[in-house]
């Protein structure tokens, strides 16, 4: 009987320890898990700030005055074109084993 009891005694011992390294575990992962959720909801920000700084800078307006302020771009005009006439090449011959299918 005092077998039984000690037998019984040191299996409560490993079952509480076992709870007690248990719940250590799942608080540590808790606190990982909301660790992680905070990141990526910063995350998420970043990128949707990141899309709007992206549309900002592909506007038209603003490509236009950054061409027309950094680049010194102007509109075109028909008085500043110039045209150049050029004689036009001949296509290239089609051999018979290309032209059939």
């Amino acid at each position: 009987m005092g077998r039984l009891c000690a037998l019984f005694a040191v299996l409560l011992m490993v079952s509480a320890i076992s709870l007690v390294t248990a719940r250590f575990q799942s608080r540590q992962l808790f606190v990982l898990t909301d660790s992680l959720h905070d990141k990526a909801r910063e995350l998420d920000t970043d990128w949707r700030r990141l899309q709007l700084e992206r549309a900002e800078l592909a506007r038209n307006a603003r490509i236009d005055g950054v061409a027309r302020e950094e680049l010194k771009m102007v509109t075109t005009s028909p008085d500043r074109t110039i045209y150049i006439k050029g004689i036009a090449s001949k296509p290239a011959p089609v051999s018979r084993a290309e032209g059939r299918p």
